[in-house]
């Protein structure tokens, strides 16, 4: 049995990864043959990444249109691809603005197609549920009133869980995090996550570092922490964006610091999803180019951007965008927070709520169980 999977970022990459495991544990007596796009974990998940999705990790409309010619030949290889080894089945995950299009050409040269991690249409660009309603056989997805949404709109779909709940595991108690890490565990931690794309962190980590040092002017007794994203390394943050000395860089052991932590400052995007699962109280912050702002922010149709907001139904994370995330703003509020022992103990009391309402874990051995079904009897070993 051919599947071709497409995953272009690196939660995807996890996400297919583990997809891949369960479909494999669940039937162990069929061949399994798997291609298409990702990274090392889908790789060492034994997928044959015909494209490295590492290469596709790009946001903004005018980065996009700079890779065009990128992922163009990308698009073509995926599609060529199909043609040649007529895969059973192909498993989109997230990545909506490249997997919505190729859907489109994959279902017009007569292939099945799923989509696993739904773009957040229910946000915006409402408009993309046309497309998914005449290219996608069904979706599977990950969050409780998606299941809603798309049967409102004649789409078959089935909810399987958060994957993230799967993944998402503290292995430290803050004792022994901080003893690792050289850290005092009866002062604040202040956790820092500016994102893990370059172009995130490219306009978000400055307010971010220059909010640190008004921080370690203004209250020494803060310790400030930044778990890095995988694809950087500490030498190449201090170079391009000149970290201070009073801000300690935190590689893999993320979870482990935001559990650490008394309060994140999280860009907006799964990490606030993650750090409202460990339960650590958090503000939301993004900022984008000027002409990304001026293009993407009117398409936004739900009053919030943080996704344990949205969860919630209410603004349980303050959220400070565009040009609302600045040094002193952001500082003011960190100070009120941290002062606030009450408001951190309702703000955790909130985000369990948060966890509670994303249902149960084992997401990727329900999708897989779905992917099975799909595939039918045909393709069943006795």
């Amino acid at each position: 049995m051919k599947l071709m999977i497409v995953a272009g970022e690196a939660s995807g990459d996890k996400h297919g990864a583990k997809l891949v495991s369960a479909l494999r544990a669940q039937r162990p007596d069929l061949e399994l043959e798997f291609f298409g796009s990702g990274d090392d974990e889908m790789r060492t998940a034994g997928v044959e990444t015909i494209v490295d999705s590492r290469d596709l990790a790009i946001m903004g409309a005018l980065e996009v249109a700079r890779a065009l010619p990128k992922f163009l030949s990308v698009f073509r290889r995926l599609r060529k691809a199909a043609h040649e080894r007529k895969p059973d089945l192909v498993i989109l995950i997230d990545w909506p603005e490249f997997n919505l299009r190729l859907a489109k050409k994959l279902k017009r040269d007569g292939h099945r197609i799923v989509y696993y991690i739904s773009p957040q249409i229910w946000a915006w660009r409402s408009y993309r549920i046309n497309s998914i309603k005449r290219n996608v056989e069904k979706m599977l997805v990950i969050l409780p009133f998606e299941q809603d949404y798309y049967r409102q709109h004649g789409v078959q779909v089935d909810y399987v869980g958060h994957p993230l709940l799967d993944s998402v595991r503290v292995t430290s108690s803050r004792e022994e995090f901080c003893t690792r890490h050289k850290l005092d565990p009866t002062r604040p931690i202040i956790a820092l996550l500016p994102g893990s794309r370059h172009s995130e962190l490219r306009h978000i980590l400055p307010p971010l570092l220059e909010t640190a040092g008004l921080l370690s002017r203004t209250d020494p007794r803060l310790q400030l922490i930044m778990p890095l994203a995988g694809a950087f390394t500490p030498d190449g943050i201090r170079s391009e964006f000149g970290v201070t000395a009073n801000l300690s860089i935190i590689e893999r052991d993320t979870y482990n610091a935001i559990a650490a932590a008394d309060l994140a400052i999280v860009a907006s995007g799964t990490a606030t999803l993650e750090t409202a699962i460990i339960g650590t109280p958090l503000i939301v912050v993004y900022r984008a180019s000027v002409l990304n702002w001026r293009i993407f922010r009117p398409m936004i149709n739900v009053p919030f951007v943080g996704m344990p907001n949205l969860i919630a139904g209410s603004e349980i994370a303050p959220e400070l965008l565009q040009d609302e995330l600045n040094p002193q703003r952001l500082s003011d509020l960190i100070r009120k927070m941290i002062g606030d022992r009450d408001g951190l103990h309702r703000s955790r009391e909130q985000l369990r709520e948060v966890r509670v309402r994303l249902g149960e874990a084992n997401a990727s051995e329900r999708a897989a169980a779905r992917i099975l079904a799909l595939l039918g009897e045909e393709h069943v070993t006795p």
